[in-house]
């Protein structure tokens, strides 16, 4: 054990690692915080950079702009009242305030310091949580691994989209998709209309990259253009004498609020399909109850900034419990690290610890160590950031276009990767419109391969004998919750949109 920590921490200060986690906060600071895009679309556009790093340095990569991404969101929130991701909503309702009142690098301050120590307490519980989970998960069979596939899918449909029965159908589509190809115990082609590129089933890359960033991108294209081209932000200009200053002892005089919001953040991180926005607002709705000045909430309170940015920190490293132990991802950007781990022949799950285990430690010290390069490249770069925000969406997004393209052309060099791609972007674009979510989609996609295995063994196992699955009290426990939360979802307005 003591080898496999020193080995880990060997590997995860090796310079190709640091480059690797540094320039993933980079690019995840600078991509979160254009208006419009965000950690996710960054992670998709970028996996294929991944295909030419070893396993640890392309998971420390992507990781580094998923921190970066999330935190990034947070800049034009403070700044332009203009939230970079959905979740840095909740931080424009006092970041904002308190820019216009000079003290726009506080606030900016505020948001890197509490982001950085939400992200650190989260890393902390996934190391201490994660083999217990493994542990728990390595006495499930086929049946106890359907039923919680299908409570991971009724609570995405249930939070995810206009409608849970919208969710459903996405999820379900996506499972649908996921079957096209070979059947893997039959070996008979399924879906595939007599075309060889799809005896192998759509590629996970293109679809992704397809219909999270590219629709995402040309959806806001299409926004721009009914705008009339109005595309670029007003700046606040600093007032002269701007407060900048942030003494350690001032921050950390809201401690409550700091652990409060790194646990709601961490808890709801490890519930799959819950997502970084919900625990934005529950953290910030639990300060404003708790706070003496709840009055000043709203008005440019740093309470309110330091709430909502350790909490949606926090569901980085706590989505990874679920993802590592069970293969269940977290949320949309656990998803595509499983994908990228998945294209460097690792699978996620219970068995991945035993597998990969000296992996898996790099992959923990990587993510504490990544925790101080972010404190430092937000720190020093509060006055640069300030100008990446300013930057006018019609200027930023072609490129990423090109990005895409090339991203998904280089792995595989073929054009059907492209055309797959093209497909799901004009797909995610329907959607986005009627209201369905292509997030549900892509995760039924991801997740439909290991959700089929495991209910035809499970079929295969009780051979119709239906009465004896209800036996199993982790299956039915899960069942029940499954139900209770698809009601739940229906009885109640929508939580994410």
């Amino acid at each position: 054990m003591l080898d496999q920590i020193l080995g880990a921490f060997d590997a995860a200060f090796s310079i190709y690692n640091l480059i690797a986690i540094a320039g993933g906060i980079t690019l995840g600071i600078i991509i979160g915080a254009i208006p419009g895009l965000g950690s996710t679309t960054a992670m998709a556009v970028l996996i294929p950079v991944t295909y030419y790093m070893t396993p640890l340095v392309s998971i420390a990569f992507l990781v580094g702009v998923n921190k970066g991404g999330t935190s990034g969101g947070a800049i034009p929130a403070i700044l332009l009242n203009s939230p970079g991701t959905p979740e840095a909503a909740a931080t424009a309702m006092d970041g904002h305030p308190m820019a216009k009142r000079g003290e726009a690098k506080r606030a900016l301050k505020f948001a890197i310091f509490s982001s950085v120590t939400g992200d650190t307490i989260s890393d902390v519980m996934l190391i201490l949580l994660v083999v217990p989970f493994a542990a728990i998960a390595l006495q499930f069979g086929p049946l106890e691994y359907s039923m919680v596939f299908l409570f991971a899918f009724a609570l995405l449909s249930s939070i995810t989209g206009d409608s849970p029965l919208k969710g459903t159908i996405a999820i379900f589509a996506g499972v649908l998709l996921s079957t096209v190809g070979l059947d893997p115990v039959r070996s008979t082609q399924r879906l595939t209309f007599g075309e060889m590129n799809l005896y192998d089933g759509l590629p996970l890359i293109p679809v992704a990259i397809g219909g999270l960033a590219l629709a995402s991108v040309l959806s806001e294209m299409l926004d721009i253009g009914r705008a009339g081209g109005k595309v670029a932000f007003d700046l606040q200009q600093s007032k002269a004498g701007e407060q900048t200053k942030l003494p350690a002892r001032e921050f950390f005089s809201y401690w409550k609020t700091i652990i409060r919001s790194s646990l709601i953040g961490s808890f709801v991180g490890m519930l799959p399909g819950l997502g970084v926005t919900l625990a934005a607002f529950l953290s910030y709705g639990a300060a404003r109850r708790s706070s003496p000045n709840a009055a000043n909430f709203g008005k440019g309170a740093p309470e309110g900034i330091i709430a909502t940015e350790a909490a949606n920190s926090a569901v980085v490293g706590a989505n990874l419990v679920p993802t590592i132990a069970l293969g269940i991802p977290g949320n949309i950007a656990a998803a595509l690290l499983i994908g990228a781990l998945v294209m460097h022949g690792v699978v996620p799950g219970p068995f991945m610890l035993q597998m990969h285990g000296d992996l898996i430690y790099a992959l923990f010290a990587s993510m504490i160590l990544a925790n101080f390069v972010h404190l430092v490249i937000g720190r020093l770069g509060v006055n640069i950031w300030v100008h990446f925000a300013t930057i006018p969406r019609g200027l930023i997004l072609p490129p990423v276009i090109t990005l895409c393209m090339v991203g998904v052309y280089l792995p595989a060099q073929s054009f059907w990767h492209i055309g797959v791609m093209l497909a799901f972007a004009g797909l995610g674009i329907l959607m986005i419109r009627t209201g369905f979510s292509m997030v549900c989609l892509v995760i039924g996609f991801l997740l439909g391969g290991q959700f089929e295995t495991s209910m035809r063994q499970t079929l295969l196992l009780y051979n119709g004998k239906h009465a004896e699955m209800l036996q199993s009290p982790v299956a039915l426990l899960f069942l029940l919750l499954s139900v209770a939360v698809m009601v739940r979802g229906f009885m109640r307005p929508r939580i994410v949109k």
